[in-house]
């Protein structure tokens, strides 16, 4: 019996994903823990493993095919003994028929109409419903197509089928898909809807490039964040002396064991320090509620080929600095590698985005929704600074948050930073 392989749900969140590359052909033998496929997501690009034994039979799905629906079959194996013939990759066409057959069982009846008055005529002659009615019944289309067709009124007679054997589906109507929203359920945002698309200027040389699902949730859910949440800014500016001190110190105790810390290991240390002395500003925004955590889940934003990612850092308040320099070393190269689980970026009540080693002076982040509140850290740079009484050069950075004004108050706000800015300046709070 053949085996269907399917779309499957790579993260908790994932509706759809894009087919990026087959790494099997029809007619290879497949074992379980294969990688058989590579599947884009929101977040990542991630490895499609096969859980059962057997041969590929066909490939439903053709690579780089887009928005392909959890659950919608894209391959199929034979088992021990079953013969598997080559064929061409169905059409676009064949794959959404197959969609729709997976919520075809989901979808409601059209609601009744009301009862129509009977008034008596003297010749009844049938409705153009009825004749689309019975017309329906023995047309070459899915149930769901039939059903939609009598409702509407439409005859199926001098339609052509696109679906397999030459069926009638619900495309073929020319309505609405059912994998769009509900119209009682509000769409997610689309960038192109949001705001205006411009072609790119005449006469200059350009490339087109198409973009990664990846690239396009960045584009949604920032624009998304911009609109709709109401950030505002605070920034402080920090003697990173000391910190640059004992992180000179520590790393020379640590070398032996291979651990050695970065400047952002302590920010990581120092933001969910703060949240921790600071509950009031570790919240999310929850529309009649306010959502407030008790411990510090950190999401640093980590840049990776086609985009960026944050992989989150469970509990850091209570981690070692060594912990923390392990966990963010780790999940850095998993992320750069594609081989993050979607536990390990799932979640976080604040995030992290430091661009100081790229030789950035101050930089204002945007919001990752749901959360509230994001730490962009900038470079540390030389300067003029008051230094135990008395002006001297110094290593000053500074660091600017923007929170959701929905849940975070100035007040509160000012409050977190004054406590960001004592634990830079000192670092033996943040190791203590």
């Amino acid at each position: 019996m053949a085996i269907e392989l399917k779309m499957p749900a790579l993260s908790p969140t994932m509706e759809k994903g894009t087919l990026a590359k087959w790494l099997v052909a029809v007619g290879d033998e497949v074992k379980s823990g294969d990688i058989i496929a590579e599947i884009e997501t929101d977040k990542a690009t991630m490895e499609f493993e096969a859980i059962d034994e057997g041969r590929i039979a066909s490939l439903a799905v053709a690579e780089g095919t887009d928005d392909v629906p959890v659950g919608t079959i894209i391959a199929t194996m034979a088992e021990e003994g079953e013969k598997v013939a080559a064929g061409p990759v169905p059409e676009a066409s064949k794959v959404m028929a197959e969609a729709e057959a997976l919520v075809e069982e989901l979808t409601p009846l059209p609601p009744a109409t009301s009862e129509p008055v009977n008034v008596p005529v003297a010749d009844p002659v049938p409705s153009p419903s009825n004749v689309a009615q019975a017309d329906s019944q023995t047309a070459n289309a899915t149930p769901l197509a039939r059903r939609i067709a009598g409702f509407k009124g439409l005859s199926l007679s001098s339609l052509q089928g696109s679906g397999p054997r030459g069926k009638i589906v619900k495309a073929d109507l020319g309505l609405p898909s059912l994998l769009s929203p509900s119209p009682n359920i509000a769409p997610q945002m689309n960038v192109s809807q949001t705001m205006p698309i411009y072609d790119p200027p005449k006469g200059v040389p350009v490339e087109n490039v198409k973009l990664t699902t990846m690239r396009k949730t960045i584009a949604r859910r920032l624009s998304e964040s911009k609109q709709t949440v109401p950030h505002f800014y605070l920034t402080v500016r920090c003697n990173l002396g000391p910190l640059l001190k004992l992180r000179s110190e520590l790393n020379a105790n640590l070398a032996p064991r291979g651990i050695k810390l970065s400047v952002n290991d302590f920010m990581i240390k120092a933001l969910a320090k703060s949240l921790i002395e600071v509950p009031d500003a570790n919240v999310q925004f929850g529309g009649d509620v306010l959502h407030r955590f008790s411990r510090a889940d950190i999401s640093m934003a980590v840049a990776i080929e086609g985009g960026l990612i944050t992989p989150v850092i469970r509990d850091a308040g209570l981690l070692s600095l060594s912990a923390i320099a392990e966990q963010s070393k780790a999940l850095a190269a998993k992320a750069r590698d594609g081989k993050l689980d979607s536990g390990d970026y799932e979640g976080g009540t604040a995030s992290i985005s430091n661009l100081g080693m790229f030789g950035i002076d101050e930089m204002f982040p945007v919001i990752n929704p749901p959360q509230a509140l994001i730490l962009g850290i900038g470079a540390g740079i030389e300067q003029p600074w008051k230094v135990e009484g008395e002006i001297a050069l110094a290593t000053i950075m500074s660091a600017t948050a923007s929170f959701d004004h929905r849940a975070i108050d100035g007040a509160i706000a000012a409050e977190f930073m004054a406590a960001f800015k004592t634990l830079i300046e000192s670092p033996l709070l943040i190791v203590g």
